[in-house]
């Protein structure tokens, strides 16, 4: 009797053990995604600003692949367990990597564009990047996939799809335009290349297309991606100029031609089939068209007097230029932030951060952090729920929830985003869809 209790109590006191372990543990889990979930309710922080899961509870199994393997986990909690499912209790903190879908074992989670309260209008390409319009695809930020990533991984994938369409024969000069020199254009470039496909690459500024805009020594990609011809780009995390330096040199060595300063004007059926694309140089007869043009088709503006005055631009570049000056920046994005706070950071500057709602909603926590420490230390002034009503010489107005304030000013930055190319689009015959939390 005595040694069947103590065989007993061997082999039950580790298991209940483990299963003491295991409900402490999930436990814990639970608090904090439950903390996390209120505290993204309570500061309006709900609203993904990309890509992101919508997990099915009624598939879900608890099994937490979606919580280990989505990369920004380590940051700031993306993913977490609520009463054994998987849910999304950091919306805005999710920027589209995907790895949860990818490793859910009963497909309990969809990748979607948007939720039911906003809308986020997103060109129609079927599965193989094709859009509406036959031979004209589209590939990276433009499509959605704001990740310099996915944009790279897609351009290479939207190449390959036009190497198998472009085998059948035709009569005209090109294989395929490239338009658009950023990290999906780039990517596709290397990768026609590589097929040896009759190509040209148009870009209207300069390499690197939305990254070359981005603020000094802004991180701007923080995981491994494999460029065509190249192999892979073996970055952690990497500085805009860093990346850019990196691209020129394998634009050197690869030889790949890419025409700066041209800018699409206009893209028609050609008589003979394909495309012709006009640009500001010329034209060019092509089977094919690959769009990498990135979303900010054009600043948003204002629409207040005075905007057109010189000291209003629409992004920052250098913030040593604004050394001894009152900015004014005005938006609730990352580039909104980043932009005030690399300016705050220069000396002599005071600045003022406006925007128009009660929260950062979409910006990544780092930067919400970030213009908060500099606001307690006195460098930077934030004014939510606040517009501006008039751009005068040395000074703005400012609509705040007191009054109408007036604020000395030489210079005003506006980082509001970008408006689609719709009108552009449209006029290609390509559909644009508004998603509102679906594929």
């Amino acid at each position: 009797m005595f040694d069947s209790v103590v065989n007993f109590l061997l082999y039950a006191v580790p298991i209940l053990l483990i299963l003491a372990w295991y409900i402490r543990r999930h436990s814990s889990t639970e608090t904090s995604s439950l903390e996390t979930l209120k505290t993204a309710k309570e500061e309006g922080l709900m609203e993904p600003p990309t890509l992101h899961p919508e997990i099915d509870h009624q598939l879900c199994i608890g099994c937490t692949n979606c919580v280990a393997a989505c990369p920004e986990q380590g940051a700031h909690q993306v993913l977490g367990m609520i009463r054994k499912k998987a849910n999304l209790v950091g919306p805005t903190n999710c920027i589209g990597h995907g790895a949860c879908k990818t490793v859910c074992p009963v497909n309990a989670i969809t990748l979607v564009f948007g939720t039911a309260q906003r809308g986020v209008d997103i060109p129609r390409v079927d599965p193989n990047f094709q859009t509406n319009v036959p031979g004209i695809f589209i590939a990276g930020e433009l499509g959605g996939m704001g990740l310099i990533r996915n944009a790279v991984e897609q351009g290479r994938q939207a190449m390959q799809s036009i190497k198998e369409l472009v085998r059948t024969p035709h009569r005209n000069e090109l294989d395929v335009v490239i338009i658009g020199a950023g990290p999906a254009g780039f990517s596709a470039t290397l990768s026609a290349t590589e097929a040896k496909l009759r190509h040209t690459t148009v870009e209207q500024e300069e390499l690197g297309g939305t990254v070359a805009h981005f603020p000094r020594r802004k991180l701007v990609m923080t995981q491994p991606a494999d460029l065509p011809l190249v192999g892979k780009m073996r970055f952690t995390e990497v500085q805009k100029e860093t990346l850019i330096e990196f691209w020129r040199e394998v634009e050197k060595k690869t030889g790949i031609q890419i025409s700066y300063n041209e800018r699409v004007e206009s893209i028609d059926p050609a008589p003979n089939g394909g495309f012709v694309v006009k640009t500001n140089r010329g034209s060019h007869d092509t089977r094919t068209v690959l769009l990498c043009i990135g979303r900010r088709g054009s600043p948003r503006k204002l629409g207040v007097p005075g905007e057109e005055m010189g000291k209003v631009v629409y992004r920052v570049i250098d913030a040593a230029q604004h050394r001894n000056q009152n900015v004014l920046v005005v938006g609730g994005g990352d580039s909104a932030l980043e932009a005030a706070a690399s300016i705050a950071a220069e000396p002599g500057t005071k600045v003022t951060l406006c925007y128009r709602s009660a929260a950062f909603s979409r910006a990544k926590p780092k930067n919400r952090e970030l213009v908060e420490r500099m606001r307690s230390d006195g460098k930077l002034r934030i004014l939510f729920n606040s517009n501006v009503q008039t751009i005068q010489e040395g000074v703005v107005e400012i609509e705040t929830e007191a009054d109408i304030e007036a604020i000395p000013n030489d210079a005003v930055i506006v980082s509001a985003g970008g408006i689609l190319p719709s009108a552009f689009l449209r006029t290609v015959g390509i559909h644009v869809e508004t998603k509102w939390g679906s594929e």
